[in-house]
This record gives structure tokens, sequence and C-alpha cells, in this order.
């Protein structure tokens, strides 16, 4: 059975679990959302309720409008504190990512989010290029896998050159912030809209969110 990006997030969304965890969950319970939330629980990998609601709500939501309001993006980035998210350095990335995402429109957060089939698409197209080359074959995996990661750094956000300093990754930038405030921090979701072209869906269930409250349903 096929498992959705929208099925992981979903469960992660009830169980606070790792997004391979909960792909692994949903692949054993044949995507059945309540087995799969047992099957982490039964595992130890499923956060208690408490603390994932306690995590869900620390943060911020951030926006960034660019070219005269043709460009608008929303970004969730968590934190473990209300302390943390009122922290003007943390405030300040969370602003900076949403410019980034306005202005390198990535697909997801990280290559983990990124669904089976479109790597393996990508992957067998890039075997394709270079099936003719005359190389030997471990050598034509290795063109193949650097090709692979050229592709994850190009779509997702974390692996992307940061706009404000292409020296660093976004991850990078990150990892900075964290070392500095000394607390976990993540990016959880983002949208980015286009004027013209609609709701761009990136991290499907904050789109299908913003797209619900737009639409007043």
């Amino acid at each position: 059975m096929q498992i959705t990006a929208g099925q992981i997030q979903e469960l992660r969304g009830k169980t606070g679990a790792g997004i391979m965890d909960c792909k692994k969950a949903l692949a054993e319970t044949s995507g059945d959302l309540e087995g799969a939330v047992d099957f982490l629980r039964k595992k130890g990998m499923a956060a208690a309720s408490k603390k994932a609601s306690r995590i869900a709500a620390e943060g911020l939501v951030g926006s960034y409008i660019h070219g005269g309001g043709k460009i608008g993006v929303m970004v969730e980035i968590n934190c473990e504190t209300d302390f943390v998210a009122r922290n003007t350095d943390f405030q300040g990335f969370v602003k900076d990512v949403a410019m980034h995402v306005a202005a390198a429109n990535p697909s997801y957060v990280s290559r983990e989010e990124v669904p089976t089939e479109e790597v393996d698409r990508e992957r067998g197209i890039l075997s394709e290029q270079v099936a003719n080359s005359g190389k030997p074959a471990e050598v034509v995996e290795k063109i193949v896998t650097g090709r692979l990661d050229k592709f994850f750094k190009e779509i997702c956000l974390l692996e992307q050159p940061f706009v404000k300093d292409p020296d660093k990754s976004v991850e990078l930038m990150l990892n900075e912030l964290v070392g500095t405030i000394g607390e976990k921090i993540s990016i959880r979701r983002f949208a980015r809209f286009a004027l013209g072209e609609g709701l761009e869906k990136r991290s499907e269930d904050f789109a299908a969110e913003v797209a619900k409250a737009a639409s007043g349903d």
C-alpha cells in the first residue's frame, strides 16, 4: 500500500513521532491511522499526548510578503518553551526562513518528506541519463547518487543555501541558532502563495489548513 505524505503528517500530529517512524508504522498497519498510533505507542516511539501538545503550541507562525503582494509565505517554527518563542534571535530566524521560502521556493522541509515515488522517478531519469556513458556500474551509481543529492538540495528547505548567506545551508543556520539558544528548534511546515497561481501546496497539512481558513469553512 502506498503511504502518502498527508498520512504521515497526520500521524506525526497525533503522536509527535519522527517521520520515518510514522512511515514504518503506517506500512506495518496497512495505512490504518489508529492502528499506527497503537503501534508507535507499543514500540515506545510515540511522545506522550501532553508533551506532543506542548511542543505543537510553542514557537511561532511567521509570514513574509514579497514583490508588492505578489508572493506570500507562512511558516511554522517550533521550540520547546514560550520564553524562546519571544527571543529576538528566534523571531528573526522565523522571518528569515519565511523570506527564504519566498525566494527559493522549496517543495519540502527535508528529504524525509519527499514521497518515495518522486524519488524513484527522479532516480530513474538520472539513471537513464548516465546509462550509456560506458562507465563501470559502481561509478554510474555514484554519479546517480551525487545528482540525487543535488536534487534534494534544490527542493528541500533545510538543504538549500540560505538566501542571506549562501555559504551556509538553512539547516546549518538552524543548528547555529540551536547552539546559541540552547534549545531544540525545528522548522515544522510552510505554505507559499503566488499571485494568480493559487496556493502552492508545500507541507500539505499546513497548506490545507490555510486553504480551509481562506474559504471560511
